[in-house]
C-alpha cells in the first residue's frame, strides 16, 4: 500500500477511534482511588493547601492513589460568605466557571486551571474538579452567549428544576442550547487536562437523568477519558442501568459522614448517613459493581478533618479506630471507590497504616467477586442481625470478613458456609493483626465495639 493512502486509512482510524463513545471499562477498570478536599476543607480549598495534599499524595501513589479532585467552592472569590452574591462566584465570557483567582493565583490571567492540573500530572496523578449541575443564574440574568454557538444562556436555562439546596444556579434544559452549554463547558475543562469531573445535585434530590446524559455527552465529544462521578445520593436501584451506561461512578447514599449511625428526624432524609446503615446500602449494589461502573459509597471520612470541614466542627474524625478500620474495610471489600477525605498533611499514623495496606487495597483493585455472606437461618431480619458477613475473590485467594454492628464485643464460631467455602476446616491469615490462624472446623472471631476481622483463606 503506498505511504500515503497507509497515512490516509490511519487517519480515518484515528477519526473513528475519537468519535465513538468510550467503551465501557477504558475509564476506571478498577475501583477509583483518590482524595477529595470535601470533608476537611468544605468550599475553602485554595491552591496552597490544594499542593500540598496532592504532595502527601504522591508519596503514596505507589499504593494506587491516583485522583486529587478539589470539590465544590473554587470558582467563589468569598467561600466563607453566607449568601451567593457575597460569595462573587467567578466565569467566564460564556458563562462557564473558572477558579477565583484570589485563590488560585496560577489560574490568572485566563489560565484556569491548566497549570495547576499540569502540575498535578507532573506528579504522576490525575486531576479532578467539582460542579454543581446547571448555569450560573447570574449568567442568565445577563444573558451570556454561549460559546461555539448561536444560543445564549436563556435559551439553556431550565427555571424549572433549580437545586433545592443550592441557589446558585439554574438546571439545564433538555434541547440544543443545553447541549451546547455542557459542550462549550466540557471543551474548556478538557483543554486544562481535568480527568475527573464530579457532578452533583443530578443522582438523587432530583434525579436529573437528561443532564446526566447531556453532560456524558460533552464529555464523549471532547475525546479525553474523563471520569463522571454522580452526586449525592441515594441514587435507587432502579436507576442502575441508566447511571452505568453515562458514568463510571454514582452515588448510593446521601452524605456519608463520621457517626456510627444517624437518628434522623425526617423520614425523607438520609443525611447524614452513618457507617451502620452502610453496610446493606453497599450489599444491595453489590450485583451491580464492575469495570468502568462503581456504585460511590461516598468519601472516607477519617483522620483529621480540619481546617473546615463540609459538615460540622473542625476536628479528629469522630470515629472510633474499630470503626474506622471496618469502614475502610467494608469499602475495600465491597469494591467501593476509595476516596480519602481527611487531611493528608496531617495524616496520622493510624490512618496511614490503613490506607498503605497493600492486600486491602489488592482486594479492592483486583477482586472479580464479592457480596455479602449468607446469614444463618435464624438470624431473622437483615437489618437487625449483629454481625455483617462479606466475602471476596480475586485470582489467587479468597477473602473474608466478619463485621460487628453491636456496641459490645462479640465472640462467634461462625461455619465456613457462611463465606461460600466447603464444609470442612481452612486456614487463614488475619490480615490487619498481621497473624495465621491454624486449622479449624469453623471461623473463631472476637471484635470489639464495631469492629472487623478480615482474613485470607490459606
Amino acid at each position: 500500500m503506498p505511504r500515503y493512502n497507509l497515512l490516509a486509512v490511519l487517519c480515518l482510524a484515528v477519526a473513528a477511534l475519537t468519535a465513538r463513545p468510550l467503551a465501557a471499562g477504558r475509564i476506571a477498570p478498577t475501583p477509583p482511588m483518590g482524595w477529595n478536599s470535601w470533608d476537611a476543607y468544605g468550599l475553602t480549598i485554595n491552591e496552597a493547601d490544594f499542593r500540598a495534599n496532592t504532595q502527601v499524595l504522591a508519596s503514596l501513589k505507589e499504593y494506587g492513589w491516583q485522583y486529587a479532585v478539589v470539590d465544590e467552592g473554587w470558582y467563589m472569590q468569598d467561600p466563607f460568605a453566607e449568601s451567593v452574591a457575597a460569595r462573587k462566584y467567578v466565569w467566564d465570557a460564556n458563562g462557564i466557571q473558572i477558579p477565583a483567582a484570589n485563590r488560585f493565583p496560577s489560574s490568572a490571567n485566563g489560565a484556569g486551571f491548566k497549570p495547576l492540573a499540569d502540575w498535578v500530572h507532573a506528579q504522576g496523578l490525575k486531576f479532578g474538579i467539582h460542579l454543581v449541575r446547571g448555569i450560573p443564574r447570574d449568567v442568565v440574568e445577563q444573558n451570556l452567549p454561549i460559546a461555539g454557538s448561536g444560543f445564549h444562556a436563556q435559551d439553556a436555562a431550565d427555571r424549572e428544576s433549580p437545586c433545592p439546596w443550592d441557589e446558585g444556579n439554574w438546571g439545564i434544559r433538555d434541547n440544543a442550547a443545553g447541549q451546547a452549554y455542557y459542550d462549550s463547558m466540557l471543551r474548556l475543562y478538557a483543554d486544562w487536562g481535568v480527568d475527573f469531573l464530579k457532578v452533583d445535585c443530578i443522582s438523587d434530590h432530583p434525579y436529573r437523568p437528561t443532564e446526566i446524559r447531556q453532560i456524558a455527552e460533552a464529555i464523549r465529544k471532547t475525546g479525553r477519558p474523563i471520569l463522571l462521578s454522580l452526586s449525592p445520593g441515594p441514587t435507587k436501584l432502579e436507576h442502575n442501568a441508566e447511571v452505568a451506561k453515562y458514568a463510571q461512578m454514582w452515588r448510593i447514599t446521601d452524605d456519608h459522614w463520621d457517626i456510627w449511625s444517624a437518628q434522623h428526624t425526617d423520614s425523607k432524609s438520609e443525611f447524614p448517613f452513618g457507617l451502620r446503615d452502610a453496610f446493606d446500602r453497599l450489599a444491595e449494589w453489590a450485583p451491580y459493581v464492575g469495570p468502568g461502573h462503581w456504585p460511590d459509597g461516598d468519601m472516607l471520612p477519617e483522620g483529621n478533618l480540619t481546617p473546615h470541614p463540609g459538615w460540622g466542627d473542625p476536628r479528629t474524625s469522630r470515629y472510633t479506630q474499630d470503626e474506622q478500620r471496618s469502614e475502610f474495610t467494608l469499602w475495600a471489600i465491597s469494591r467501593s471507590p476509595l476516596v480519602l477525605g481527611t487531611n493528608l498533611t496531617k495524616l496520622d499514623d493510624f490512618t496511614r497504616s490503613l490506607l498503605t495496606n497493600k492486600e486491602v487495597l489488592t482486594i479492592n483493585q483486583r477482586a472479580i467477586e464479592s457480596g455479602q455472606g449468607l446469614m444463618p437461618l435464624e438470624s431473622g431480619k437483615n437489618d437487625s442481625f449483629p454481625q455483617r458477613y462479606w466475602y471476596a475473590r480475586t485470582g489467587s485467594h479468597q477473602y473474608l470478613a466478619v463485621f460487628n454492628l453491636q456496641d459490645q464485643a462479640t465472640k462467634s464460631d461462625l461455619p465456613w458456609p457462611v463465606f461460600h467455602l466447603t464444609d470442612r476446616p481452612h486456614v487463614v491469615y488475619d490480615i490487619w493483626n498481621k497473624k495465621r490462624l491454624r486449622s479449624a472446623k469453623a471461623l473463631h472471631v472476637e471484635l470489639a465495639p464495631h469492629g472487623c476481622a478480615l482474613f485470607r483463606v490459606e
